[in-house]
């Protein structure tokens, strides 16, 4: 890796990482609409992600592959979070924002992790696999 490819590369991932945090905000939208935390929407946020980081990529492999797996597992990082907020504002009579500042980011991390079932990891490793081979094989 030559030094003029860092800033490349540090720009790759924040554009992975701005990807999965806006389709994490979208399946919220989702399993809001559908009245469920819908965790196997993670194999079709694995899906848009990987089409998304695969048309801006140069070229497909393991770079594009990472960057894809990570944007899925943030994404679901971002959704269970979201959804534990949601989950303390209904409860308490609270906007959602007034809930995300108070919580805070430890609380909200926490409910998220303690609302999460075994077959939910299931399903985000799938989401985050099925990424990564998506954005792995070559354009056809």
């Amino acid at each position: 890796m030559k030094p003029r490819d860092v800033p490349l590369y540090v720009f790759a991932l924040f554009c992975a990482a701005m990807m999965g945090l806006a389709v994490g905000a979208t399946w919220m939208v989702a399993a809001m609409y559908l009245r469920q935390s819908a965790p196997w929407l993670a194999l079709a946020a694995g899906v848009v992600l990987a089409w998304a980081i695969r048309h801006w990529v140069r070229r497909p492999g393991a770079g594009a592959a990472v960057l894809a797996a990570f944007a899925t597992l943030l994404a679901a990082l971002y959704f269970n979070v979201l959804m534990a907020a949601i989950k303390l504002a209904g409860n308490f009579g609270m906007s959602l924002t007034d809930t995300l500042h108070t919580a805070g980011t430890g609380m909200l991390l926490s409910l998220a992790r303690l609302g999460l079932r075994p077959v939910d990891w299931i399903w985000y490793a799938v989401g985050a696999l099925l990424a990564a081979w998506l954005a792995w094989r070559r354009k056809q």
